[in-house]
């Protein structure tokens, strides 16, 4: 019984420490892991239509119609894995319906015509989820 007391005490713990920020923003888990600390997933298939299009843009390197597209992402948030400055880029996939650039984007690390890992947020910036081929 005590040790049940002891381990709630430290899961306690350590909740209220991240949440009153006792725990560097580098060394929390990004917001889009699961208790087991899975990254959230998107297949490429599932993306949306656009998103794909986007997607594939980002692998051939363009031409992107958007003259953001392909500009640094500061990665504010915190929401993707901490990296240098200039890592992360992002690039805007199209809303229907939408009369400016929407919520929708892909941020990639690492090179441009072959990132590292690439995240798509639908919710502008809010959550992301790894794109898996």
């Amino acid at each position: 019984m005590a040790r049940v007391a002891a381990v709630k005490f430290a899961l306690t713990s350590c909740i209220l420490a991240a949440f009153f920020g006792g725990i560097p923003a580098e060394a929390r888990p990004p917001a889009q892991a699961n208790l087991l600390g899975a990254e959230a997933t998107i297949q490429v298939a599932e993306l949306p239509s656009q998103a794909r299009t986007t997607y594939e843009r980002v692998r051939r390197g363009g031409p992107f119609p958007f003259d953001k597209d392909g500009t640094v992402f500061g990665n504010r948030e915190r929401l993707l894995p901490v990296n240098t400055r200039g890592y992360w880029r992002e690039y805007t996939v199209r809303t229907p319906g939408s009369s400016d650039r929407g919520a929708r984007r892909i941020v990639c690390g690492g090179p441009m015509k072959a990132p590292h890992a690439c995240y798509y947020t639908a919710d502008h910036y809010a959550s992301f989820r790894k794109i898996v081929e």
